[in-house]
């Protein structure tokens, strides 16, 4: 996918502290329009802090987010999703005692138009949008994630693998311009992981798609292989951003993840 240098995302100085202990300390990322930009750093380095700033679950004390130019640092979750912000979580965040479909169908909430009366009594706009939305959930999502098999199950009664798909699937169902996914490739077994990694280069690649993804993982093999840009946090603090490769060279990463100057891509090896 070709990416633009129009900044989508902008992430200006951010702080966030609890109690003493700062988690963010004047962190800014710019993340453009059509790429993968991935977030990485030791367990405790702030990446899940900085995802819930971008997306509304906290507020930064100091510094200001953008979105295509619009200041939202105050805005609150929900208002973030109609702008066309989606994220997935670390940990599964589904209901597990409903179906797949039914979990998908709530990703679109955002965008029905319709009133309490009208969803009532199932007529005229609400039926019209309704058929909308179950045709772009199956022709637009469960397909491009293969999951006809499972649309009926009950998630609960899952692998884990696929709940991580179907969570994946409830951000899509959105129709986001931006996603965030947090730790995708999380518990998954190899086969899994491979999947995982084309399903996402998909969703920012193909026409129908072109959407903008913000990835934090542990997996620096996939992360290497499918970012464009790659930002690196550590205690907090931003200290490396570039393409890759480049970041795999930084002596200040290596050291670190590793303790030590050796390869950073070596580590999934």
């Amino acid at each position: 996918m070709y990416v633009s240098n129009e900044v989508q995302l902008k992430v200006e100085n951010i702080h966030i502290a609890f109690g003493g202990v700062k988690a963010l300390r004047e962190v800014s990322i710019e993340v453009r329009k059509g790429e993968i930009f991935s977030l990485i750093g030791p367990n405790g380095a702030g990446k899940t802090v900085c995802l819930n700033c971008i997306n509304g679950l906290y507020h930064p004390q100091e510094g200001k987010i953008f979105f295509e130019g619009e200041n939202i640092t105050h805005l609150r979750p929900y208002q973030r999703a109609k702008l066309g912000i989606a994220r997935s979580f670390q940990k599964i965040e589904l209901f597990k005692g409903m179906t797949v479909l039914d979990n998908i169908r709530l990703g679109r909430h955002i965008h029905l138009k319709t009133n309490l009366i009208e969803g009532a009594v199932y007529l005229g706009r609400a039926a019209r949008q309704e058929i909308e939305h179950r045709e772009f959930i199956e022709k637009e999502i469960i397909d491009l994630l293969e999951i006809e098999h499972i649309r009926d199950k009950v998630v609960g009664m899952l692998p884990y693998g696929l709940q991580k798909r179907v969570e994946l699937a409830r951000a899509l169902a959105l129709n986001p311009r931006l996603l965030i996914l947090d730790e995708p490739m999380a518990g998954l077994n190899l086969e899994e992981v491979e999947d995982m990694a084309r399903f996402i280069l998909d969703v920012n690649e193909e026409d129908r798609w072109k959407v903008t993804c913000l990835l934090v993982e542990h997996d620096m093999g996939v992360v290497m292989d499918i970012s464009h840009r790659v930002a690196v946090l550590n205690f907090g603090e931003k200290i490396a951003e570039g393409t890759p490769q480049e970041i795999q060279k930084n002596p200040l990463v290596i050291q670190a993840y590793l303790g030590e100057v050796e390869s950073l891509y070596a580590t999934r090896r």
